[in-house]
């Protein structure tokens, strides 16, 4: 395309080229008559003119000088191009040695920074891990402390505790309410550290003549035992109480509902419903305990082998459901300064007999 416009200018050129030609010639030729006419006697001057150029002769020619002018500004945009690459090259070099260096040292300061931050998280680990293994340590020496005095010493807030010395049939405690045990519901706490455990080692019991199985709560070797109105109407916890240590226990019944519950240490280990419902415990019955008031014989007796043996603290029974809360308390740092409204320990009288006694 570019060549073909080249052409036709070419063409146009050598038109008007050689529109000019003849006028110059038309020109001449006038001087010359004129000339003739002044000198007619001079002789006109032989014209050394070569050959006319044709008109391709003159294109050709044009293309050359039209190539050259190319060439040459080809040769001046390269030279140009040249020069400004170069320019840029060298401010790309001066820019890189003064990035270089200065990437090197934010290089080596990230480093820096980047092993003191793995320092401090190392020591910040060690020091961590030395401080849960401190714990760890002064949690074990508190529990065994906490085991050291449960097995030497009464639970938190209570100051006196009834001792068994031994399982015997004229070993017990009676219990004398503050209020009369007719009750259609209620609640039962205690603490119990046994010294032996049989199939059946009586903590306490409620019994009149008609029935004596009214309430009671005791061990075996491998549960714990509530009965509300008959020994057939009984919830039983798969919970084994540790021989030599203290364990807080609590009962709930209600008539309404015949629910019943079992608790350990504030923990509700098992419940039921339709236990006993719609029995009310009667009034004019005996509480006692350690020991089961049974009907095995005449005038009734003791059985030696229901019999408890170790130490028995703050028991307390209340005319009501306790709720959860209150049960957890009942067992907390002041146990034994939360008395039952029926049976108070510390308020309500209860005797030792047979050799039990009141130590501290």
């Amino acid at each position: 395309m570019q060549l073909l416009a080249v052409l036709l200018g070419a063409l146009w050129t050598a038109a008007l080229a050689e529109d000019s030609h003849d006028y110059e010639l038309m020109y001449l030729n006038l001087d010359n008559e004129i000339d003739n006419g002044l000198h007619p006697t001079e002789e006109p001057t032989p014209c050394d003119c070569g050959p006319e150029h044709s008109e391709w002769d003159k294109l050709f020619v044009m293309l050359e000088n039209s190539q050259m002018r190319e060439g040459m500004l080809l040769q001046a945009t390269d030279e140009v191009l040249r020069g400004e690459l170069q320019r840029l090259r060298a401010e790309l070099a001066r820019a890189l040695d003064e990035l270089l260096p200065a990437s090197r040292d934010a290089g080596r300061r990230l480093a820096r920074l980047e092993d003191a931050e793995a320092r401090r998280r190392e020591e910040a680990e060690s020091a961590l891990g030395a401080v849960l293994e401190e714990l760890r340590r002064t949690r074990a020496d508190l529990r065994a402390v906490q085991d050291w005095a449960t097995g030497r010493w009464l639970p938190a807030g209570c100051e006196t505790a009834i001792l068994f010395p031994m399982r015997s049939k004229k070993i017990f405690g009676s219990v004398h309410p503050v209020r009369p045990m007719k009750l259609e519901s209620f609640s039962a706490c205690i603490w119990v550290k046994a010294t032996d455990v049989l199939n059946k080692t009586i903590l306490f019991s409620y019994g009149t003549k008609r029935n004596p199985y009214e309430i009671q709560l005791y061990l075996s070797h491998q549960s714990i035992v509530f009965v509300v109105g008959g020994e057939e109407n009984k919830l039983v916890a798969d919970t084994v109480v540790s021989l030599g240590r203290w364990t807080h226990l609590c009962s709930t019944w209600d008539s309404a509902s015949g629910r019943v519950t079992l608790w350990v240490h504030g923990e509700q280990v098992a419940t039921s419903v339709d236990v006993a419902a719609g029995h009310v415990v009667p009034e004019g019955g005996i509480l006692q305990l350690g020991q089961e008031k049974n009907g095995c014989c005449v005038g009734g007796g003791f059985d030696e082998t229901l019999s408890f043996s170790g130490r028995l603290t703050g028991f307390n029974i209340w005319d009501r459901v306790l709720s959860n809360e209150e049960i957890g308390e009942s067992g907390g740092a002041e146990s034994c300064h939360i008395r039952g409204n029926v049976v108070g320990w510390g308020v309500t009288e209860i005797q030792p007999h047979g050799g039990a006694q009141y130590v501290s």
